[in-house]
């Protein structure tokens, strides 16, 4: 196995992801009934290393939580990072850390593929950095790099008006020491943030060799609703059907029910679709591409195509599709005169009624 170390960045606001972000950290966001920050802990640990480095910001006693709610095969330490300045600054406030060859992973990514052979070519090729790339279709809202005639990196840019290449970076990074003396060269971008982008920029023209490999399945950066969203749908068609709750409704498709969940003989619960434990699915639907987490209530409504998180209730809400429903919120039919919508919303939420 290879052993190197392991940064995994959970700080950030969050913004993109409002209202539910004021109240939890978006990488302890669930898709498919896990934190996304969990997804990025088990690759890294799989690609060999047993030192984690986790860097937390706001709610950083949540994160720390989380994490250590499961025993992991790797010793984790907690790097708190008081202001995201950009990537290349989460390095330098880790660098006590850092004596080692690393991966720097953002820890809002999830991989398919996860990254062992990347590392793999990272070690054999001996390189002083190396990036992973993915072609995308939208290539001037990513860094992109720029690359030789021979095949070999030129340049990275950031969000480039005219890209030179569809090759997008992944949040995905394998760095020897080198990348710290690196950071501490280049200077704040006009974001006011030291980018990591700069940094690998730095490397190539000090002669450095910067390699990289391609991403063949498929990456999500689940920094937006939508986003979340279509990663659950990509998870959940790897489903493996497990039934262990009790089950008297009808079940169409590859479904997996947890313990202590029961479901009433007047439900369908269509997949792929997730289901956590202590549920009460009552005169309802789920349908497909839908995850559901622990201590949650269906009764008398549809949901399909959504994600909703632990201690979520919906009592006569209809049909929704396409959601996000935050842990322990409630949508109930409003039953009182005069009829019309009651709501308590949060700060930039979005309703559509």
């Amino acid at each position: 196995m290879l052993r190197m170390k392991g940064l995994i960045l959970s700080g950030g606001y969050g913004t993109r992801l409002r209202p539910i972000t004021y109240s939890q950290q978006k990488q302890l966001i669930p898709v498919a009934n896990k934190p996304i920050l969990f997804y990025a802990i088990e690759d890294v640990i799989e690609a060999g290393a047993k030192e984690i480095g986790i860097i937390v910001g706001p709610n950083k006693e949540q994160v720390i939580e989380t994490v250590k709610s499961k025993n992991w095969d790797a010793e984790i330490d907690f790097i708190y990072q008081g202001e995201p300045k950009g990537l290349a600054h989460t390095i330098l406030v880790a660098e006590e850390f850092l004596d080692d060859e690393f991966v720097m992973y953002l820890g809002d990514n999830i991989l398919r593929e996860g990254i062992v052979e990347h590392a793999k070519r990272f070690k054999e090729n001996k390189y002083d950095a190396s990036i992973m790339l993915t072609e995308v279709e939208n290539p001037q809202d990513f860094g992109v790099a720029e690359l030789n005639e021979d095949g070999t990196i030129k340049g990275l840019i950031e969000k480039p008006k005219v890209p030179p290449s569809n090759l997008a970076l992944v949040g995905v990074y394998f760095f020897k020491p080198i990348i710290l003396e690196a950071c501490k060269s280049i200077k704040p971008s006009w974001r006011n943030e030291l980018e990591i982008t700069d940094a690998i920029q730095w490397l190539i023209d000090n002669g450095y060799e910067v390699g990289w490999t391609k991403v063949e399945g498929w990456w999500k950066d689940t920094g937006k609703p939508e986003d979340i969203l279509e990663a659950n749908r990509l998870i959940l068609d790897d489903l493996t059907p497990e039934i262990r709750g009790e089950v008297k409704g009808e079940i169409r498709g590859r479904v997996s029910i947890d313990k202590g969940t029961k479901v009433n003989e007047n439900s369908m619960i269509k997949g792929p679709a997730l289901i956590g434990r202590d549920c009460l699915i009552k005169d309802g639907y789920v349908g497909p591409y839908t995850s559901i987490g622990n201590d949650c209530e269906i009764i008398n409504s549809e949901v399909e195509d959504s994600v909703v998180m632990d201690g979520a209730k919906l009592i006569n809400a209809g049909n929704i599709v396409d959601s996000m429903i935050g842990r322990g919120a409630v949508i109930e039919k409003n039953k009182s005169l005069p009829k019309g919508g009651k709501f308590v919303i949060g700060d930039n939420s979005w309703v559509r009624i």
